[in-house]
């Protein structure tokens, strides 16, 4: 690792709570890898609604409001799997470069671009969903470099995607395809798609427009023209009243309030779909719209290799291409999240820790 730095910058999560708790450092040891793990510079790293959700504790059982309202909450075990060790380097979203190699480490070409997903899946015999995720269990890409294990990380090199492109992907379309997976989402179907304007919504439109599925957007009107582009046939406003018995699937990653009108805007034997309730996690419903209109219901985090595994066939072919509305500095990560939560962008937000192409 001779050419490698021994310190890089980084932004250190110091505990849970408002963005005081994301420091900017210069002096953080550069990883090194030991065996079967490699080193990535990273290249480009999205801004996801995880990150902030760790970050202010949301995952703990005793937050029950949206994530807009979490902020400041007094918690201790806010991570993915509970509590967590600080400092923690954050970022879900990693696309960069392998420049070093432990011992064992010879699928991956130095040089190698690659991309992971955010939830990295360790099934155990007690638990064959059981996962961690980069960015709460383990040290992420808010970094200059990222210590990953080799057998996580997904050759992109084909890609003809920009690294900022492909650093706006893993985490939103990953969760994306995963949620249209456990749908099932079939040619033909009408889906809507909730938070249609956002990282997971927006990709859940273009993927499920590449299956040849008829989607609608939920989304604000000045979005509207975005969540076209990115392939919805129509668009509704996010406080218009939705048609009932009108989709075969649901995509959903609001939650929050209008959670039983989602469920009645199901057609029978439609298939409800969750992966985030950044509108609220405690809904209500009519029980008798899912029994007597036989639904299913799905949540969608635990993703099997095959599902991201389909997503970078998706991105090496450059069969989607992601709307990155802006970057920042990586050191401008304060500004970055504000924009993110305030919804001043359609698409996603990339953090560059460097240079970029």
């Amino acid at each position: 690792m001779s050419s490698i730095p021994k310190t890089m910058k980084a932004v250190l999560l110091t505990g849970h709570g408002g963005p005081e708790k994301l420091v900017w450092r210069e002096d953080v040891p550069v990883p090194e890898p030991g065996p079967g793990e490699v080193l990535v510079k990273v290249a480009a790293a999205g801004v996801n609604n995880t990150d902030i959700n760790t970050r202010i504790g949301w995952y703990a059982r005793e937050v029950t409001t949206s994530t807009n309202e979490a902020e400041g909450a007094a918690v201790e075990a806010g991570g993915w799997a509970g509590a967590m060790r600080f400092p923690r380097i954050q970022g879900g979203d990693l696309c960069g470069y392998v420049v070093a190699k432990g011992e064992g480490a010879d699928r991956l070409a130095l040089g190698a671009r690659v991309v992971s997903p955010n939830c990295l899946p360790r099934p155990r015999p007690d638990n064959p969903l059981n996962f961690i995720v980069i960015g709460s269990e383990i040290d992420g890409a808010f970094a200059e470099y990222c210590l990953m294990r080799e057998d996580d990380l997904y050759d992109v090199t084909a890609s003809p995607l920009s690294d900022i492109e492909l650093g706006a992907m893993p985490c939103a379309y990953g969760t994306a395809e995963g949620l249209l997976t456990r749908a099932n989402v079939q040619p033909a179907e009408r889906v809507l798609v909730t938070g249609a304007s956002g990282g997971v919504g927006m990709a859940a439109v273009q993927l499920a427009r590449l299956r040849g599925a008829h989607v609608t957007g939920v989304a604000a009107a000045a979005k509207a023209g975005a969540v076209k582009e990115a392939g919805a046939v129509e668009v509704i406003g996010r406080d218009d009243r939705l048609p009932e018995r009108a989709f075969h699937k649901v995509i959903d990653v609001l939650g929050g309030p209008r959670w039983g009108e989602l469920l009645r805007a199901l057609r029978p034997g439609g298939h409800y779909a969750a992966s985030g309730a950044i509108a609220g996690p405690l809904v209500t419903a009519d029980l008798r719209d899912v029994y007597l209109d036989d639904l299913t219901l799905h949540g969608s985090t635990f993703q099997p290799w095959q599902v991201f595994a389909r997503l970078v066939d998706v991105m090496n072919a450059g069969a989607v291409r992601p709307l990155v509305s802006k970057t920042y500095p990586l050191h401008e990560i304060h500004t970055a999240q504000a924009d993110f939560e305030a919804k001043r962008y359609p698409g996603k937000l990339v953090l560059i820790p460097g240079d970029a192409t």
